[in-house]
């Protein structure tokens, strides 16, 4: 049985991708290693299989020797890093932990996987020539768009954020061992995910819980700020593509093709709420919408071209955002109406 360690795999994305690969591939044993910040939940793994093929370990991915350990306990043949520090105005308040986490913990990461499975650069030991470094990473790495165009993968990076300059780091890292000593790695920079298990500080379950508490729902700015958005399931197929048939040393960008406003994205969640948990005094949640004091150095818009893997590698997004997000309000419904009495 193969041996995957997976990193972060109690966050949002990783955690939907651990249920999702562990039932596709039964003769694979996946190692999750997550240090359980805010952002970690033992409860997102609670569909997830808890056996001889999943084996939660509590860790730091900057903890050498913890690394190491797991590499030779478990014989190690493959990593999946999501494990990040992800939350832009955490980033902005204090950017020494996202360093440590996403530059050195991603530099110990695969450190320790060169120094296992190669003899030396260019060779691998005999036994560990399949052995692949997937490194998940975001498209904040390039910066901000104009009114038109879309990231590729050779767009020049241009981080503006501590958060999406340490990521930025990570990947040029991953890139060097690449370059430098022939490791098998492949890159994903995705959009905006979204979906059930993602954290209560992003902005569409900020919007689900506010308006279900009747509080004020916190737009930065104008509201007018541009993402792409890429339903989580969507995203962790891909990533089950690239790691699997992707081209060695490549980059994939990810997206959803489903470019919204943060103006959009609020409307079409208090829309739907207004449908199907109206409020008692009758008015809309739209009324609760209020605009606070933009986020400094606010990105205006992300967009992905996703051809190279749809064309190279025949991914394609199931869902579009309106059924995505539907899905999404749903489960955010069963998860915050328990609190409410």
């Amino acid at each position: 049985m193969k041996t995957i360690l997976v990193t972060g795999c109690a966050g949002f994305i990783g955690s939907n991708f651990v249920p999702y690969f562990l039932m596709k591939y039964p003769n694979i044993r996946l190692i999750n290693l997550d240090l359980l910040t805010y952002a970690g939940d033992m409860e997102n793994l609670s569909d997830a299989p808890q056996n001889e093929r999943h084996i939660f370990v509590q860790g730091d991915i900057c903890d050498r020797s913890l690394i190491e350990s797991l590499f030779t306990q478990y014989d190690i043949r493959g990593v999946i890093h999501f494990a990040a520090e992800s939350h832009v105005d955490n980033s902005i308040k204090n950017p020494g932990i996202f360093v440590q986490t996403n530059v050195n913990g991603t530099f110990t990461l695969i450190d320790v996987a060169y120094k296992t499975w190669m003899e030396k650069p260019f060779i691998y030991k005999a036994g560990y020539e399949e052995c692949r470094f997937h490194h998940i990473s975001t498209d904040e790495v390039y910066g901000t768009l104009g009114e038109t165009g879309l990231f590729t993968e050779e767009t020049s990076y241009a981080p503006n954020s501590p958060y999406s300059a340490s990521k930025a780091g990570s990947d040029m890292i991953v890139r060097s061992y690449h370059h430098t000593y022939g490791m098998n790695t492949v890159i994903t920079n995705c959009s905006n995910n979204y979906g059930p298990k993602q954290h209560d500080e992003k902005l569409i379950p900020t919007i689900i819980r506010k308006a279900l508490y009747g509080e004020s729902i916190p737009i930065y700015g104008d509201g007018k700020n541009i993402r792409d958005w890429l339903y989580v399931l969507d995203h962790c197929k891909g990533i089950d593509l690239v790691y699997h048939i992707g081209r060695s040393g490549e980059v994939y960008n990810i997206g959803g093709r489903n470019e919204r406003n943060n103006n959009q994205i609020a409307q079409s969640i208090c829309n739907l709420l207004d449908n199907i948990k109206p409020k008692e005094d009758g008015k809309s949640y739209k009324t609760l919408i209020t605009y606070i004091e933009d986020r400094a150095g606010h990105d205006r818009r992300y967009a992905i071209d996703a051809t190279k893997i749809e064309s190279e590698l025949g991914w394609k997004a199931d869902e579009h955002f309106e059924s995505g997000i539907v899905k999404t309000v749903e489960w955010y419904l069963k998860k915050y109406t328990k609190d409410i009495k």
